[in-house]
C-alpha cells in the first residue's frame, strides 16, 4: 500500500512538473509569439495532457485549453471519450461548455466543426444527446449566430433558461457572445446595483 501511495505521489509530481512547464511555455509564447492567448499548438497539447494525465479530471480546464488550441478534431474525440466515462448529465454540459467557449472567443467555425464531429460518433447517439434541452439550445444557437437575429437569440435564452441555469457560467458566456456577435453592451453589475439603489431612493 505504501509503495502504491509513493508511486501515485511520484506520478502527481511528474504531472505537476509537466503542467507547469507547458503553462510557462504558453505564457512565454503569449508574450513573444504571434498569438495573444499563446501558442495554439501548446494549448491543444496542454488540453490533451490535462485530460489524459491529471489525477482529478477538470473538463472546464481541458476545454479552456482546447478552445485556444488548433485541433478541434482532437477536442471532439476527447469529448467523445469523456462521454464514455462521465456521470449522467455531465456529457451535455461538457459539450455546451465547449461550444459556448468557442463562441465567446468569436470562433463560430470551430464551434460548428466540433458539433458536427460529435454528431458523427456513436457515443453521441447512444447517449440520446439530441434529446437534451441544452443540446437543442446549442443546435438552435449555432445557426442563429450566422445571421443578424438578436431577437431570436434572446428568445432562445429565455426559452432554454432552465437548461442554461444548470451552469451559472453559461450566462456570462452568452453575454460575451451577445456582445461579440450583436454588439450588445454587457451590463456592469455595479451599475445595476447603483441603479437599483437610486431607484429605491427616488
Amino acid at each position: 500500500m505504501q509503495q502504491l501511495n509513493e508511486a501515485l505521489g511520484d506520478a502527481k509530481i511528474r504531472v505537476d512538473c509537466c503542467l507547469s512547464f507547458l503553462k510557462a511555455a504558453i505564457k512565454w509564447s503569449a508574450e513573444f509569439g504571434a498569438h495573444r492567448n499563446g501558442s495554439p499548438e501548446l494549448h491543444a497539447m496542454l488540453g490533451e495532457y490535462v485530460y489524459s494525465e491529471s489525477p482529478e479530471l477538470d473538463m472546464t480546464r481541458v476545454s479552456y485549453h482546447f478552445v485556444r488550441g488548433n485541433n478541434p478534431k482532437k477536442f471532439a474525440s476527447t469529448l467523445v471519450n469523456f462521454m464514455g466515462k462521465c456521470y449522467p448529465g455531465e456529457d451535455d454540459l461538457a459539450i455546451a461548455r465547449a461550444i459556448l467557449m468557442y463562441l465567446a472567443m468569436g470562433n463560430l467555425r470551430d464551434a460548428n466543426f466540433l458539433m458536427d464531429e460529435l454528431k458523427k460518433h456513436a457515443q453521441y447517439k447512444e447517449h440520446d444527446l439530441h434529446r437534451s434541452d441544452l443540446i437543442q439550445f446549442i443546435n438552435h444557437l449555432l445557426p442563429t449566430l450566422q445571421r443578424d437575429a438578436l431577437p431570436l437569440f434572446n428568445m432562445l435564452r429565455t426559452k432554454y433558461k432552465s437548461s442554461i441555469d444548470r451552469e451559472p457560467a453559461f450566462h456570462e458566456r452568452l453575454d460575451e457572445i451577445a456582445e461579440l456577435f450583436y454588439g450588445v453592451q454587457r451590463r456592469n453589475p455595479l451599475q445595476g446595483m447603483f441603479g437599483d439603489i437610486f431607484k429605491m431612493m427616488g
